[in-house]
C-alpha cells in the first residue's frame, strides 16, 4: 500500500517550522493513541503513521531527503523498528521529545530536583484613595508567604541529622510506569522527584524546608500612580527551595471611586451643578480641585453640559510629564420644592418668553422643527 504524504499526515504546510510540526504531532498522537481507542483497530496504524511522519520531518537531513526524493529518500529510516524500536530516532525518543514536559521528562533532559530553585512571585492587591494616588503615600501591608525555615535553613531535616537516598527510585527521582507497550517516566511518589528522603523531619517545618509567615512591609506609593500600575518589591515573594533566591512581590494598585472626581489618565473630571439664574445671567462659582478651591467664571447663556477646562489641575503622571487638566461639566439644576408664589413667577416668565417667539430657545425651536419635518417626510 502506498504511503501518504508526511505533510498531509500531520496536516501541515511544506513550509511548516518545527514548532508547528511538533504541535500537530502532539494533537494527532493523543487522538490516535491505542490506549484511547481500544475498540478502533486502525488507531495503532494511524498512530504509527503520524510517528513516522514526525520522525522524518523533525530531522533536518531526513526532511531534506524526503522533500527531494519523497518516501524513496527515507525508506528504512523512519519507524526505528516499531514502537519499542531501539536506536536513535525510535518512537521512545519521539515521545520523550514531544510529551516529556507532561510525563516528567521521559527521554532525557530531566532537571536536577535538588538544584536551587527560585521562590514564587506573589501579588498583593492594594486599594488606595485618589488623593493618596495623586500625592503619593506610604502604606503598611501584611503579606502571608512561605519563607525559608530558620531552624533547618531550608534543608528539611532536623539539624544534626541527614537525608538518605530514596529506596523507591534508588536516588534517581524518577520511576518508570509501564502500560502495555506504552512506558513513561514520572516523578517518584515517595521522594517527589528529589531522590532523597528525610529520616528525621525538621520539627519546625516538618520536612518542607519552608514555613508560613506573615510579614508587615512598608510600601512607598509614588505620586501619580493609577489603577493597573504595579510596584515590585525585590526578594519579598516566597522563599526559594534548596537555597534558591526568594521571588518578588508585586503590589497591584487600584484607585477607589471618588465622591467628586473621576480620573482618566492624567485628567480629572467633575460635574458642577449650577442654578437656572447663574446659567442664564452668568456668574462666578467655586469649584473643588485636589489643591483646594478655585473660581470658575460662568458666562451668560451657558447651556447644561458645557465643559470648562482648568489647565494643570489634574494629575502629574508617575512616569513624568506635565500635569493633566481638571475638566468641569456644568449641569443645570432644576429648582425643587417651589411655593405657589415662585411657581406663579415662573409661569409669568414662561409666558413672556412665548410672547417674543422662539429667539430665546433656538435649540428647542430647531428640535421641534426637525420633528415636524420628519413626520411630514413620512407621510409624503
Amino acid at each position: 500500500m502506498s504511503k501518504r504524504d508526511y505533510y498531509e499526515v500531520l496536516g501541515v504546510d511544506r513550509s511548516a517550522d518545527q514548532k508547528e510540526i511538533k504541535k500537530a504531532y502532539r494533537r494527532l498522537a493523543q487522538k490516535y493513541h491505542p490506549d484511547r481507542n481500544p475498540d478502533d483497530n486502525t488507531a495503532a496504524e494511524k498512530f504509527r503513521e503520524v510517528s513516522d511522519a514526525y520522525e522524518v520531518l523533525t530531522d533536518s537531513e531526513k526532511r531534506a531527503a524526503y522533500d527531494q526524493f519523497g518516501h524513496a529518500g527515507v525508506d528504512g529510516q523512519a519507524g526505528g523498528g516499531g514502537f519499542g524500536g531501539g536506536g536513535a530516532g525510535g518512537f521512545g525518543d519521539i515521545f520523550g521529545d514531544v510529551f516529556g514536559d507532561i510525563f516528567g521528562g521521559a527521554g532525557g533532559g530531566r532537571r536536577n530536583p535538588n538544584a536551587p530553585q527560585r521562590g514564587s512571585d506573589l501579588r498583593y492587591n492594594l486599594e488606595i484613595e485618589l488623593e493618596e494616588a495623586v500625592a503619593g503615600t506610604n502604606v503598611d501591608i501584611r503579606v502571608p508567604r512561605l519563607s525559608e525555615c530558620g531552624h533547618c535553613h531550608g534543608d528539611g531535616a532536623e539539624p544534626g541529622t541527614s537525608k538518605k537516598s530514596c529506596s523507591t527510585c534508588n536516588g534517581i527521582g524518577q520511576v518508570r510506569m509501564q502500560q502495555g507497550f506504552f512506558a513513561v517516566q514520572q516523578a517518584c511518589p515517595t521522594c517527589h522527584g528529589r531522590g532523597e528522603v528525610v529520616e528525621t523531619p525538621c520539627r519546625k517545618c516538618h520536612g518542607e524546608g519552608r514555613v508560613k509567615e506573615t510579614r508587615t512591609l512598608s510600601v512607598r506609593i509614588p505620586p501619580g500612580v493609577d489603577t493597573g500600575d504595579r510596584i515590585r518589591l525585590n526578594g519579598e515573594g516566597e522563599g526559594g527551595v534548596n537555597g534558591g533566591p526568594a521571588g518578588d512581590l508585586y503590589v497591584q494598585v487600584s484607585i477607589k471611586a471618588h465622591d467628586i472626581f473621576e480620573r482618566d489618565g492624567r485628567d480629572l473630571f467633575c460635574d458642577v451643578p449650577i442654578s437656572f439664574v447663574d446659567a442664564t445671567l452668568g456668574g462666578e462659582l467655586e469649584v473643588p480641585t485636589l489643591e483646594g478651591r478655585v473660581k470658575l467664571k460662568i458666562p451668560a447663556e451657558t447651556q447644561t453640559g458645557k465643559l470648562f477646562r482648568l489647565r494643570g489641575k489634574g494629575v502629574k503622571p508617575v512616569r513624568g510629564g506635565s500635569p493633566g487638566d481638571l475638566i468641569c461639566k456644568v449641569v443645570l439644576e432644576t429648582p425643587v420644592n417651589l411655593n405657589e408664589d415662585q411657581k406663579e413667577l415662573l409661569r409669568g416668565f414662561q409666558a413672556s418668553l412665548e410672547d417674543t417667539g422662539s429667539r430665546h430657545s433656538p435649540r428647542k425651536s430647531g428640535f421641534f422643527d426637525g420633528v415636524k419635518k420628519f413626520f411630514d417626510d413620512m407621510r409624503s
